[in-house]
């Protein structure tokens, strides 16, 4: 099964770093988040890959274009220009790098790699999330209830405290903020049917709008509800709480 992951975006959210490079290469400990959402699914067998790349993708493909060399160890006869490749940790993954465009809205870069997916069920992400999401708990789930797409929920807490007024405004409670006041998102770490890509028009088309839309209104959208570990790189004070828990030994996502 084949894993297609978004990483065409701008990250304007987070320019700090992505004035320089795409966010999905942005790094947390040594490596870019993107490998990181790779060893996830990899760890549950998944190594085939399709990343759609958009904004500065020319980085992403230098990552990889080199990273068989980065993770040897090389004998390097600088006469011939011969290279002697010894002892490898590279993983055992086929990545296809994809340009979609570099305005393309999310549903046209999933409509751009059609032809990579083939007509079989494959897995679709965001490439700026990490997750301790058991993926492939989320297959069987997808293949039980039979539907077009699973998506992996999970509940967002409320940043702030909560207060509980009376009609005339006297607060007669106040708590800090718990897990259950926030809301379910979409987390990504999707199960697709290939005719999901039948709910995209073209290159305008924003996935999480119009397509997700009308499958939850035909009742082909299912919620894998995941209670774990969640995070998104949005802005650089993610990143920093990301890089920490990497840097502690406290990254929860790290499944392999």
């Amino acid at each position: 099964m084949k894993v297609v992951i978004l990483a065409g975006g701008f990250g304007t959210r987070i320019s700090e770093e992505s004035h320089l490079k795409p966010k999905p290469m942005v790094e947390i400990g040594d490596k870019p988040i993107l490998w990181h959402i790779m060893k996830e699914y990899s760890h549950y067998g998944f190594n085939e890959f399709i990343i759609c790349l958009g904004y500065k993708g020319g980085e992403i493909k230098r990552f990889f274009s080199d990273y068989y060399l980065y993770q040897s160890d090389v004998t390097i006869n600088l006469q011939t220009d011969e290279y002697t490749y010894h002892r490898s940790t590279s993983e055992p993954w086929k990545v296809t790098l994809a340009e979609t465009g570099l305005y393309t809205m999310t549903g046209g870069r999933i409509k751009r790699v059609k032809d990579y997916i083939g007509n079989e069920t494959f897995l679709l992400t965001y490439g700026d999330g990490v997750s301790d999401v058991n993926i492939a708990d989320t297959v069987r789930f997808h293949r039980q209830h039979g539907k077009l797409l699973t998506m992996t929920t999970v509940n967002v807490a409320s940043r702030f405290g909560v207060i509980k007024p009376d009609k005339n405004g006297l607060i007669k409670s106040f708590r800090e903020k718990a897990d259950s006041d926030g809301s379910l998102i979409n987390a990504g770490y999707m199960v697709c049917e290939p005719g999901v890509l039948d709910y995209i028009s073209g290159d305008d088309t924003i996935f999480e709008k119009e397509p997700l839309e009308t499958l939850a209104k035909e009742g082909q959208l299912m919620a894998y509800r995941h209670d774990g570990f969640w995070k998104c790189m949005d802005t650089l004070r993610d990143k920093e709480q990301l890089e920490s828990l990497w840097c502690t030994g406290r990254a929860e996502w790290k499944t392999w």
